[in-house]
């Protein structure tokens, strides 16, 4: 008798997702970036060599050696230190902001979704005033009026995007509720409330997933646009847009205080940006073998 061919192990919707991910070189480069940035950041006081308000004036402004590896700013602070520091504040920006557009953009976008007709009509003609001013121009007036400050920025460019994670979460949500599931659901007598937070969102997840992930590398870049034009967190405190600010008065003598806190956003928003058009790749079913 012929023995029985076991049937191979069908794999969950993560799984897929995950393997899928893991075959994209360039993300995988992007989420190791990622990881080694989050980590410089996270120990930054056991990497640095100095602190990132260390002073000595007769240390101003040397350039790179085996001391100081990216130099020293006009008041003698380590710039390889400070850069090390100044991750913390950018990345926290970038996620906060992020989270802050994912809640009230995604509230507000999974309601007009859901409840359509006059409610759906009046949240995105508000979302449409919004959509009418760049949301850059919007975070630099929303910071301006709120006062320079790590907490105003975040605010700041936080609600600057919203309009876009209401629109996105509106047309996930829209595309979900009319599937069988959510007819069940309300066959069995389930709230409004249940239905959308245990039903709808959870299916309609994955759009807004890559939005956020893509989300974070351009609230960095506002951050530093902030901090560059004094909206930013407050000296001494090191952020890279700040450092890029202090660093623009002596480009031409000096370049290299703005060449390497640059350099930084630059793989950051780079290492983002792949990591999450490869997350949307994982995620898109078209693209299924």
């Amino acid at each position: 008798m012929a023995k029985n061919k076991k049937m191979p192990k069908q794999q969950g919707p993560v799984m897929e997702i995950l393997e899928r991910f893991t075959r994209n070189k360039l993300a995988m480069l992007g989420l190791i970036i990622l990881i080694l940035l989050i980590l410089s950041a996270v120990f930054a006081d056991v990497l640095a060599p100095y602190g990132y308000d260390d002073q000595l004036v007769s240390r101003a402004l040397q350039g790179p050696s085996s001391q100081h590896w990216f130099g020293t700013d006009k008041f003698g602070r380590d710039q390889f230190s400070r850069v090390l520091y100044g991750g913390r504040i950018s990345l926290r920006v970038g996620i906060i902001s992020v989270s802050v557009s994912l809640v009230f953009g995604g509230l507000l976008g999974a309601i007009a979704g859901f409840y359509g007709g006059k409610i759906d009509s009046i949240i995105m003609r508000i979302m449409d005033v919004f959509m009418a001013v760049p949301g850059m121009l919007l975070a630099v007036a929303i910071a301006a009026s709120l006062g320079a400050g790590l907490g105003n920025m975040m605010i700041a460019i936080g609600i600057g995007n919203v309009p876009g994670y209401a629109r996105i979460t509106r047309a996930a949500v829209i595309s979900v509720k009319e599937n069988e599931f959510i007819e069940a659901a309300t066959a069995i007598g389930a709230n409004n409330f249940r239905k959308i937070f245990k039903h709808i969102l959870p299916n309609a997840v994955a759009p807004i997933i890559v939005q956020a992930t893509l989300g974070v590398a351009s609230s960095i870049t506002a951050c530093a646009m902030l901090s560059f034009l004094g909206l930013g967190a407050p000296p001494p405190v090191p952020e890279w847009g700040g450092m890029l600010s202090t660093a623009r008065s002596y480009l031409r003598t000096h370049p290299y205080m703005a060449i390497f806190p640059g350099l930084f956003i630059m793989i950051t928003v780079f290492s983002l940006n792949v990591m999450g058009d490869g997350l949307r790749d994982a995620i898109d079913p078209r693209l299924k073998d």
